[in-house]
């Protein structure tokens, strides 16, 4: 059994706290006007201290997406794979995407989206991180999902990226984009829950179910 040593501890922590102001000043000022300097000075340390962690603003902002995405993701790899006696796909299926629009409606996640889009249009890069670090590891996620489901013989042979494409789309239609724009509430657990098993339910009209 090995251990993290009390140095390695320490760089943890203060890699947290780092990225911690880095969400605040990202998403109060926005990213071109973020600095490294603002950072610093509100963790009460020099700017080279600060770079001792993180090189660029640019690295810092991908660590700041890493972590905010990272929650989102993991639920996924603890779903089943394989039919279990009181477990259907339908249910599972829900399951996941009640799940994947809680965690992508949360005011936290919703800032970060917005962020990104009101600042793509001056630096392209920044939609590029956030795609690679947020949607485009759920995309893989969902993938690798699939993967499974379909090999344990739970849905018919199918692509397993558009199968999880599919399903993240309906799960997604309408509510997030309005959600985005503001013009639409934190849903309540059992409208989020009938909103997701209605989506689910057109998914697997399309794609079939093997319980």
């Amino acid at each position: 059994m090995s251990f993290d040593s009390p140095q390695d501890a320490r760089t943890d922590a203060k890699r947290r706290a780092i990225i911690a102001v880095a969400r605040e000043v990202f998403l109060s000022s926005g990213y071109a006007a973020a600095s490294m300097s603002e950072i610093a000075a509100r963790l009460g340390g020099s700017k080279g201290t600060l770079y001792n962690y993180f090189r660029s603003k640019e690295e810092l902002f991908v660590a700041f997406m890493n972590e905010s995405c990272e929650d989102l993701l993991d639920f996924m790899d603890h779903l089943p794979a394989t039919a279990e006696a009181d477990h259907s796909m339908r249910d599972d299926l829900i399951e996941l995407g009640v799940a994947f629009l809680s965690s992508l409606t949360r005011d936290s996640f919703v800032a970060i989206h917005r962020l990104v889009i009101a600042e793509a249009g001056r630096f392209p890069e920044l939609g590029r991180l956030f795609y690679e670090n947020g949607p485009a590891r759920g995309r893989q996620r969902f993938t690798q999902y699939f993967e499974r489901v379909i090999a344990a013989g739970r849905l018919p042979p199918n692509d397993p990226q558009e199968v999880g494409t599919r399903l993240k789309d309906l799960v997604l239609s309408d509510v997030y984009t309005r959600r985005l724009w503001g013009v639409l509430g934190p849903l309540s657990p059992d409208e989020l829950r009938a909103h997701v098993t209605r989506s689910v339910d057109i998914f697997l009209l399309a794609f079939g179910e093997r319980d």
